[in-house]
């Protein structure tokens, strides 16, 4: 064994217990899977004012035409291409999911830490987590966009929102469940500050929680675009969104199947894929 192997074998121990059981889950059949579909879409949504630079709202001469070789899902009532506006729509979809949930839960962790700091803090912010809680995503959408508008910015608020809750009771659970382990009763005798405690035992195990628990609310979150959108409380039209090709769809479903299906197949996509992610993910935790 060289030097070069004795210093890089020391390295890739320390990375193993930080990121090597997050790493796994893409190993697995769920995770290629799920995060092969999730690749996929992402790049077409990156790149579709390349692959469409006639944009989502051009039209053409024809309405309600079934599939063809040159429009997949087929044409809507102002003749514009349904798969167009589909790929367009799973950009708002996934924007919306890939920073809204992240954002709520990395607060809603910090908010379930918070009692190892103060004890009267941690639970004073629980109670506000249990309001939450009362209030169902959809419903807390419907207050918002009665305060703020239809709109992208709703949508975002209402999935950071409702996500808050479950992010803090895992982080929550993690802290209680860490404090009576004996080795940092030791670390507390021994002068160890709440921060480094708090750094070193409690974080790194509520970190599994977390992470499966935002794979999970990536499908809570398109389902929550695609419920209010389909009411006609989300995104508004011509700004497409699955949610906002399944409302205006379902007024043609007999005419133009497809109108519904296209739109509604991406959104199974997604939901599957983020659920093969959170299934990976879980399995990893548990395995390491």
């Amino acid at each position: 064994m060289t030097a070069l192997d004795d210093v890089a074998t020391p390295q890739k121990r320390r990375l193993n217990p930080t990121i090597a059981r997050y790493l796994s889950a893409f190993r697995s059949a769920k995770g290629i899977i799920g995060a092969t579909i999730i690749g996929v879409m992402v790049l077409a949504a990156l790149l579709a004012p390349i692959l469409f630079p006639g944009g989502y709202d051009q039209q053409g001469s024809q309405s309600l035409a079934g599939p063809s070789l040159d429009h997949i899902f087929g044409i809507d009532e102002y003749g514009r291409d349904i798969f167009v506006r589909s790929i367009y729509g799973l950009r708002i979809d996934l924007s919306l999911i890939l920073t809204a949930v992240p954002a709520s839960a990395a607060l809603g962790t910090l908010i379930g830490l918070a009692g190892a700091l103060s004890e009267r803090l941690g639970v004073a912010l629980q109670r506000v987590l249990d309001m939450i809680l009362g209030f169902p995503g959809l419903v807390l959408g419907v207050c918002l966009v009665a305060i703020l508008g239809p709109g992208w910015l709703p949508l975002f608020l209402t999935i950071f929102i409702s996500g808050l809750p479950p992010a803090g009771r895992y982080a929550r659970n993690a802290l209680l469940n860490q404090q009576s382990r004996e080795y940092v009763l030791a670390a507390r005798v021994l002068g160890v500050s709440k921060r480094q405690i708090l750094a070193r035992h409690v974080l790194p195990h509520a970190l599994d929680a977390c992470v499966v628990n935002a794979a999970v609310w990536m499908v809570v979150g398109v389902y929550i675009e695609a419920g209010l959108s389909i009411v006609g409380l989300g995104i508004q039209p011509p700004t497409p969104s699955l949610g906002v090709l399944l409302n205006n769809g379902l007024r043609f479903v007999t005419e133009s199947p497809t109108y519904v299906m296209g739109p509604a197949l991406l959104l199974l996509l997604v939901a599957v894929a983020f659920s093969l992610l959170s299934d990976a993910f879980n399995e990893a935790v548990n395995r390491s």
